[in-house]
């Protein structure tokens, strides 16, 4: 391996630390840090399913700020504002 590929995987790594943690990978060097299966298994024993859709810009805008002030991210906003639009947790 020479240095331009050993260079280029340091960040593949750090791009992939960054898009799993958000912004805990980089404030916080004490979180812990979790791969993708274990997220996966633990969104499952809870029941969440991964559910897309396309929305407007401003409106995805309004989401991120409600997410960033509500505790559990983006999707515990979410489904408040679906529980509060009269869909049945």
């Amino acid at each position: 391996m020479n240095k331009f590929q050993l260079e280029q995987t340091k960040a593949f790594k750090l791009a992939n630390e960054l898009k799993q943690g958000g912004r805990a990978a980089i404030g916080d060097a004490n979180a812990p840090k979790m791969d993708r299966r274990e997220q996966r298994k633990l969104d499952q024993a809870k029941g969440l399913v991964p559910f897309a859709c396309k929305l407007d810009e401003k409106l995805v805008k309004q989401l991120k700020e409600r997410a960033e002030a509500n505790e559990g991210g983006m999707t515990e906003a979410l489904a408040e504002l679906l529980v509060a639009a009269g869909l049945q947790r």
